[in-house]
């Protein structure tokens, strides 16, 4: 379903979620700044989480790490691609760790796990690990994407959210509300979609997210919300169905 323009509104979540995959770009914890963590805007995104995880949803989250740094900056100045990579994926890690810090602050019990092995600053990813924090309650943060190169953060996301057998996929974003046919910010003629399937996507070659996350997505029926997270109150409306966004489905959904 397609709508032209930017005043569109949906609510479409009326079943229960009990598990929840939250993808959240790096660029998101700028808050207003122009680069790095905007502290203030992450202890509000923080409060919003919180109080998720206080309405009984477990909440698992995948951080990107552009706020610090993204893999093919450097190439032009003969950073190869594979370092880059690796790099950004540090990155990831400083943002995840500052939602555990602030989550600790609040009170919320928390894990972050790692698919780069590095015992003294976090946990490894290992599945059945991360199920077990899940049902116990703990908010689990996971950084360092897959933990190899030229896969990103959305692919991760997608991933997880599958082996983790979560029941939606969040996808906060910094520059956009949901998916559109073209950049809204360069085309006020841009088609806002208030729902679209995979195949779709794959077949209009839209470009909000990598086509390996959006097949990964499509292939095991994992529905997905669009939505921006400039405003921390989003995350909480969005799962009310309140919140302007784009709903995502597999062929069976």
């Amino acid at each position: 379903m397609a709508v032209r323009g930017k005043r569109a509104f949906v609510s479409f979540f009326d079943r229960k979620f009990k598990r929840i995959l939250l993808k959240l770009s790096g660029e998101a914890l700028m808050g207003a700044r122009d680069y790095g963590i905007d502290y203030d805007y992450l202890f509000k995104l923080v409060e919003a989480i919180a109080n998720l995880a206080d309405a009984g949803i477990q909440l698992a989250i995948v951080v990107g790490g552009g706020n610090i740094h993204r893999g093919s900056r450097g190439v032009e100045y003969g950073v190869s691609r594979v370092n880059g990579d690796f790099m950004g994926m540090l990155a990831t890690v400083i943002n995840a760790i500052a939602i555990h810090s602030a989550l600790n602050k609040l009170g919320k019990e928390s894990r972050v796990m790692s698919s780069i092995r590095m015992q003294e600053v976090c946990e490894p990813y290992i599945n059945h690990h991360a199920h077990k924090h899940l049902s116990k309650g703990r908010i689990i943060i996971l950084s360092s994407g897959v933990g190899i190169p030229f896969l990103t953060t959305d692919t991760a996301a997608a991933l997880r959210a599958v082996e983790l057998e979560c029941d939606v996929m969040l996808k906060g974003t910094h520059k956009v509300d949901g998916v559109y046919n073209c950049d809204p910010a360069k085309n006020d003629e841009a088609v806002f979609f208030e729902k679209i399937s995979y195949s779709e996507i794959l077949e209009k070659n839209l470009k909000f997210m990598d086509a390996s996350a959006v097949t990964l997505a499509r292939d095991n029926n994992l529905p997905m919300a669009v939505f921006s997270i400039k405003n921390p109150s989003n995350l909480l409306d969005v799962i009310c169905g309140k919140c302007r966004c784009s709903f995502i489905s597999g062929e069976k959904d």
